[in-house]
């Protein structure tokens, strides 16, 4: 409150024409940052000129070049025989088709990239086999989703069912409705046990097609080449499919399996061909003389839907005013030094700006208001191990998102909680339990981003893939476990027992960024500098879409 309002008997004894001139000038005085604003301007500390930021910035640079080249090396597909065959019967690249669809000069926010990186010994499964991600067509945030059939024809390895399998659970989650570019053989067949029979395998998509179509979440499709057995629901099941002339097939069972079961002597064709689908079985919808056809005809089925474009962000958003790419000078990729993570988020904010929230109190935990790209967010990031009093301090500053509707942005940097007979005794279990709580019941919107360490239980209170994020990212230097491979040794050491060198090495290969990417356990690795960008098209997608947030409803608060 304004010095001049504080007294009542001050406001009643001067005269109104007494008390302007005093009012006016208090006010004046106070109207930096009182009044024009809720947020400050966080200051950075940052000696761009140290050593210590130069060695952070050249060990980063050099892990966010090996993951540019990694990226580079996927986006080509499968190999240059593949590719080349598949130009030659008139077909897009898979990659050019994803272009091709979207709005001119609007940006593609790509899905796991690196999924199935060098899980399959002896095989390349590029970017798992599909392209994913959220990209505008027709002035609609739409979920894409495109077979790459240069990469093993197509087929589904289990890494591509599940990198499928997260697109349409973001697609559900953010109603975003579902564009599958269809060109696939199927199931990888020496795979088929990991593929067909479990509840998260190949026939869960269709399910979650069909869930999604009676929630009012459109599913278009394009059958820009074979489309095979169980593939063949894909485009059965949507609510609009378009076909590519003489490329395009639909069938349950090829020419040879039906000649098998059959005798029938039957062409790929006269068996499944758009002609015969779009004017006698009618399984699909239009008929399409090219692949720049069909993605013509995809983009006005997006445009028929009657779906809301997407709107902008509610103002024109400030840059930060330090340079986000300062980031990888600030973090760099040693683990065990502390930074204040007040100056991430200096470097990704709007304008820099941050209203903190209880800052005195729970300090490891950094949470309080802010803007990304003109969208509202809370922000939760971790400035140490969490303590009982940061526990506390970040369930109450969700329930206040959750009760005002704020999308909240975790920054994960965090080894665990405190441990000890003094935590235990200070409630520690029950304590970071109403933080996990908080987690979970939380129905805003969340994003992920993982700057750091990502261990133990800490990864629960900070809102790990388990607790869906609507995104989740990490940095190159990001590691993430139940506990770092040096905290095993220790661990070892202390009962008595000599750490075997081989799993020390495994637990650490088995924490880096890549690793973690190509089982989809996150949304993609992305470099310090894109993390504004990304989370600016990620709360787009969350806040585009026609349906509202469903209320949060927190479970018991253990006290």
């Amino acid at each position: 409150m304004l010095p001049s309002l504080r007294s009542a008997a001050l406001r009643r004894v001067l005269p109104r024409a007494a008390r302007a001139p005093r009012l006016t000038a208090a006010i004046s005085s106070y109207t930096p940052r009182t009044l024009e604003s809720a947020f400050s301007q966080i200051k950075t500390k940052v000696d761009t000129a140290s050593p210590e930021f130069k060695e952070n910035a050249t060990s980063m640079g050099e892990l966010s070049e090996q993951l540019r080249a990694l990226h580079q090396k996927i986006e080509l597909g499968g190999p240059e025989k593949a590719r080349q065959k598949h130009i030659a019967r008139n077909k897009m690249l898979p990659r050019d088709r994803v272009t091709a669809l979207l709005d001119p000069g609007t940006a593609f926010l790509e899905l796991s990239p690196l999924a199935g990186h060098e899980m399959y010994p002896g095989e390349d499964i590029s970017a798992g086999g599909i392209i994913t991600g959220v990209g505008r067509v027709s002035g609609v945030e739409c979920m894409i989703v495109a077979n790459d059939s240069t990469v093993k024809g197509g087929t589904y390895y289990p890494i591509t069912v599940k990198k499928h399998l997260r697109a349409q659970e973001i697609a559900q989650e953010n109603n975003l409705p579902c564009i599958y570019l269809v060109d696939s053989g199927g199931a990888n067949l020496p795979h088929q046990s990991e593929v067909f029979p479990d509840r998260e395998n190949f026939g869960r998509i269709f399910y979650n097609q069909a869930r999604m179509s009676s929630q009012g979440i459109p599913q278009i499709s394009v059958v820009m080449g074979p489309c095979t057995a169980g593939g063949a629901y894909v485009p059965a099941m949507s609510d609009e499919t378009i076909i590519v002339e003489n490329i395009g097939t639909i069938y349950l069972a090829g020419p040879p399996l039906v000649k098998a079961a059959t005798g029938e002597v039957v062409t790929a064709e006269e068996l499944g061909g758009g002609k015969m689908h779009s004017t006698v079985s009618g399984v699909t919808d239009y008929l399409a003389v090219d692949d720049a056809h069909a993605l013509a005809l995809a983009r006005r089925s997006i445009a028929n839907l009657n779906w809301p474009s997407t709107p902008s962000p509610p103002s024109d958003p400030k840059p930060p005013l330090y340079d986000p790419a300062e980031l990888s000078g600030i973090i760099g990729t040693n683990l065990k030094k502390s930074i204040d993570i007040r100056e991430i988020i200096a470097r990704i904010v709007d304008g820099s700006e941050f209203a903190e929230f209880k800052e005195s109190y729970g300090t490891t935990l950094v949470t309080g208001f802010s803007h990304i790209h003109g969208y509202p967010v809370g922000i939760l990031a971790n400035n140490g191990i969490l303590f009982s009093e940061a526990a506390l301090k970040g369930a109450h500053f969700l329930q206040l998102c959750a009760k005002r509707n704020i999308p909240v942005v975790f920054l994960q940097n965090i080894s665990g909680f405190m441990v000890g007979r003094d935590a235990e005794s200070t409630g520690i279990a029950k304590n970071g339990a109403k933080l996990v709580n908080a987690v979970s019941a939380l129905n805003v919107p969340k994003f992920t981003v993982v700057v750091g360490a990502s261990y133990g239980a800490g990864n629960y209170g900070m809102c790990g893939r388990a607790y869906s994020p609507r995104f989740l990212w990490m940095w190159p230097n990001a590691k993430i476990g139940v506990m770092g491979s040096e905290q095993l040794k220790s661990v070892m050491e202390t009962v008595g027992k000599k750490v075997d060198p081989e799993l020390q090495d495994r637990i650490e290969r088995e924490s880096h960024a890549t690793y973690s990417s190509a089982r989809v356990w996150d949304d993609g690795v992305i470099r310090p500098e894109e993390t504004r960008t990304y989370l600016g098209l990620g709360l787009r997608a969350a806040l585009g879409g026609r349906n509202g947030e469903r209320e949060t409803r927190f479970g018991v608060f253990r006290m």
